[in-house]
């Protein structure tokens, strides 16, 4: 009996990497439509859109700059909508015929969903290595205010992802960092979701997260410290690129687990949106090891907690609910955090154990506890 159809969007259908990459890049642009939209949103990364709006005219192609004012939500994208679509007051830009996102993960989602909804070609170009977020097939949405709704697949991944070496080394270490955790996810997260399955091609991506993993730990703290370095490539594009590979590579089936659910959770509440996604992440994956200890009976998981407890203070990653600025926030606060990450289809509940929110609120306070005794 044939198995069903499983459909993946595994990778854009073109990938630009190094540091030479614009001449080429203007040439495949051109090639996907001659009237963008050109999509940013920090200040800190204007020069740069504007140094590539240039370089776009120049080439003969009418862009359209436009800016996201909150992030990744329905609010922008309705405006964006209509603005791709409408010709300039004065005549000279005709309607947008491709979607160019270029800044970091919110602004990245947001025109690769806008290129969706308008079946229109996207062209992603991070400013950063803080999230995979310029490889994948998925959208991230948000309210205006930065609470995290929900995820939208959608129906392929970029046409062009330019990652450019010198673009991104420009961007703070911070992002650099956030990214590290974020990729490293894959691997805590996958290997419980996905581990037993019998997909040769999710095992595979399973693997593959077990192995950045461990290229974030060989070579995180080089990559870090000197943004010259071999190290600082590997890194870079293991967090930008091979995590979005691995998403690809698993499909659904891959899937997100107590560490994204966490970072969903704590994004209702303000005093956490001066965090990055990566850092918020990275103390997710604390506290999902914490559940397996506790709940799950895993000595083991005790032991990778505290051996990457060591690895992400020396990349000055949060560790406990102080460092991501919750040391004073109220019980009821914390406990809005654990409901939403519980709630019902949370990614929390691929966990091989039930979890109540008052058993995440124990986790989210005790992530630097040493290991519990077990058995």
């Amino acid at each position: 009996m044939p198995s069903a159809v499983i459909t993946h969007a595994i990778a854009p259908r073109l990938v630009l990497r190094g540091s030479e990459v614009w001449p080429a890049a203007l040439e495949v642009i051109a090639g996907l439509g001659r009237a963008p939209m050109l999509l940013g949103r920090s200040g800190a990364t204007l020069p740069q859109r504007r140094h590539l709006q240039g370089r776009l005219e120049e080439a003969g192609l009418s862009v359209r700059p436009a800016e996201l004012r909150h992030d990744c939500c329905e609010e922008d994208l309705q405006w964006l909508r209509v603005a791709a679509q409408t010709d300039s007051d004065d005549g000279a830009t005709p309607p947008c015929d491709l979607i160019i996102a270029m800044g970091g993960g919110k602004v990245l989602d947001a025109g690769k969903l806008l290129a969706d909804r308008l079946h229109l070609p996207c062209v992603t170009v991070p400013t950063s290595a803080a999230t995979c977020a310029g490889w994948t097939a998925l959208s991230n949405l948000y309210t205006p205010a930065g609470a995290f709704l929900g995820d939208v697949s959608l129906a392929r991944c970029p046409d062009l992802l330019v990652f450019d070496h010198a673009l991104v080394r420009q961007a703070p270490t911070r992002t650099l960092v956030s990214g590290i955790a974020d990729a490293m996810a894959k691997w805590y997260e996958a290997s419980v979701s996905s581990a037993q399955s019998g997909d040769g091609l999710v095992q595979q991506a399973v693997q593959q997260a077990r192995l950045l993993r461990d290229q974030m730990l060989l070579d995180g703290q080089e990559a870090v410290a000197d943004p010259d370095s071999e190290a600082w490539v590997r890194v870079a594009e293991g967090a930008a690129l091979t995590a979005g590979l691995i998403g690809g590579l698993g499909g659904a089936r891959c899937r997100t687990v107590a560490a994204h659910a966490v970072h969903n959770g704590l994004t209702q509440l303000p005093a956490t949106h001066g965090h990055l996604h990566g850092e918020k992440v990275g103390f997710g994956i604390l506290a999902q090891l914490r559940l397996e200890e506790v709940l799950g009976g895993n000595r083991l998981a005790g032991q990778a907690r505290q051996q990457l407890l060591g690895f992400f203070r020396s990349l000055a990653l949060p560790c406990d609910l102080a460092d991501l600025g919750l040391l004073d926030a109220s019980l009821q606060d914390l406990l809005s955090v654990c409901v939403h990450a519980c709630r019902d289809g949370s990614d929390l509940h691929h966990l091989p154990f039930a979890v109540a929110p008052h058993d995440l609120l124990a986790a989210l306070v005790n992530t630097t506890s040493l290991p519990v005794a077990v058995g």
